[in-house]
């Protein structure tokens, strides 16, 4: 599977770690050099020092390029209304038709958020603030919240992905 991760803050390099560390395909996204700089460092140094190559993480400087050919697509953006809905439509565009699009958020609804897209059953969140899920450790829990469109096969992807980065995901009910 082949992983976008949107934004090289501090959740989104945990998350390109995580992925990479178990085998996927990681694009990560900034639009900030400097951050997308300091994700490449960082993570590079990581991988060395577990003799794993990095050659599992593509850093991009744009959208288009970091979703082109992804399976699942993780946005890293502040968890207020303005920019999630702003980057799910920029993502719905751009993505290939098959992307599932998963948002971490503690506060806004996910059918809210996926009710902007063309692909609502493709639409979960991650129902974990940026600081809690940066501090999980593997084996922990991973909360998934679907949309009432949420597809049967978005759930059973995304958990998936969650148990082989080493998480145990758990569903919580639609809202």
């Amino acid at each position: 599977m082949k992983v976008a991760i949107i934004g090289a803050g501090p959740l989104g390099r945990w998350l390109a770690l995580r992925a990479a560390r178990s085998g996927f395909g990681v694009f990560l996204e900034d639009v900030m050099p400097s951050t997308l700089h300091h994700a490449r460092e960082t993570i590079r140094r990581q991988l060395s020092a577990e003799a794993l190559g990095h050659e599992h993480v593509a850093f991009v400087s744009t959208i288009e390029d970091a979703v082109r050919t992804a399976e699942l697509i993780i946005d890293c953006v502040p968890d207020e209304l303005e920019s999630k809905l702003e980057i799910l439509w920029l993502l719905d565009r751009m993505a290939p038709p098959q992307a599932i699009f998963a948002t971490p958020t503690t506060q806004l609804s996910i059918a809210d958020l996926s009710g902007c897209t063309y692909r609502p059953q493709q639409c979960i969140a991650i129902a974990a603030a940026p600081a809690v899920m940066a501090a999980l450790e593997p084996g922990a829990s991973i909360l998934l919240r679907p949309a009432p469109a949420t597809s049967e096969s978005t759930i059973q992807q995304v958990s998936a992905f969650w148990r082989k980065a080493g998480f145990v995901p758990e569903i919580l009910p639609a809202n």
